[in-house]
């Protein structure tokens, strides 16, 4: 069936679409949104997600989120959310799943240090938009590129657009909680009785708390229930006094600023010597400090560690 059939008059139709930096013939068995999940799932930064920290630096046990899970996560709420307001749900998992390519190594912690080293600041909503545009070239639909850059603190120009926002917010704070009481660090019962008792007492009771009000208020108004917010903002404020500012989750990042500090100075020194065309060509279209931090923040927590170890700490004598 086509999207005109089974989708609301609000939902964005990809016959709609306001096109592509260049355009492109069209596919005969895929939408342009279709399309550009497909370009975003095959890319080299979408597989690099897998070892780039969500929470918890270099986790011991397997079951701890990193970027790519949290970027899964995000996309099955959202799409829930989507299939129930009938909104194009193609589009949303094309957003969704390019929502954090431009996220750097260890977290934001990593995201705080590339913003005080670069001269014109670093986000990594705008860094995502830059991944798909000129690091790896995806050559994506407008609405895609504007549901990723305004996903943390802008409004998106489609219905598709903010629900990915809302879904980025429900699945972080959730699992980060899940991960927080698997590390030990809190527990359930931890969690303030005045939002449990709203929210519910668990991952699961919470996220479908959260996922059906905002449902109920129709695709027209897509926000929670006012008590609802109230509860998640009131969730939002303890995780990061308990867990996104403690010391005891937090104290190894100390060591990401002079880590990423170190390989950014070195790599904008020796640019011409160890860089590749690929950064070259970036340096010429913007600058060379531009390109830079595209190579750093482009990089996972171990390749970060594995390059300043190869550089900078002596190895042992093998003759």
């Amino acid at each position: 069936m086509t999207e005109e059939q089974t989708l609301c008059d609000a939902a964005c139709l990809s016959k709609n679409t306001k096109g592509r930096l260049t355009e492109i013939k069209k596919c005969d068995l895929r939408t342009d949104f279709q399309r550009d999940r497909d370009r975003i799932l095959h890319s080299n930064s979408f597989r690099r997600l897998k070892h780039k920290a969500q929470v918890f630096l270099f986790p011991s046990g397997d079951h701890y989120r990193t970027r790519l899970t949290h970027t899964l996560e995000v996309s099955q709420i959202a799409r829930t959310i989507g299939r129930a307001l009938r909104l194009n749900e193609d589009l949303i998992e094309a957003i969704a799943l390019g929502h954090d390519l431009g996220h750097t190594p260890f977290g934001h912690e990593g995201e705080r240090v590339l913003n005080e080293l670069s001269s014109s600041g670093f986000k990594h909503y705008k860094q995502s938009l830059r991944v798909v545009d000129h690091i790896d070239k995806l050559n994506l639909t407008y609405e895609v590129r504007n549901g990723i850059l305004t996903h943390t603190n802008q409004i998106a120009d489609t219905k598709e657009g903010y629900v990915v926002r809302l879904a980025d917010v429900i699945a972080y704070i959730n699992h980060d909680i899940d991960d927080s009481i698997r590390a030990g660090v809190l527990s359930e019962e931890d969690i303030p009785s005045d939002i449990s008792n709203v929210l519910g007492h668990s991952k699961s009771e919470r996220i479908t708390t959260l996922v059906n009000s905002i449902v109920k208020n129709g695709v027209y108004d897509i926000r929670m229930d006012d008590h609802i917010k109230e509860a998640h903002d009131k969730l939002h404020k303890f995780m990061f006094q308990s867990v996104y500012t403690n010391p005891v989750c937090k104290s190894e990042e100390v060591k990401v600023k002079g880590l990423l500090g170190t390989l950014f100075y070195y790599f904008y020194e020796n640019f011409d010597k160890v860089m590749t065309e690929q950064y070259k060509e970036l340096a010429y279209n913007f600058s060379k400090e531009a390109a830079v931090c595209d190579y750093v923040a482009g990089m996972t927590d171990s390749y970060a560690i594995n390059i300043f170890e190869e550089l900078f700490i002596p190895k042992g004598w093998n003759g």
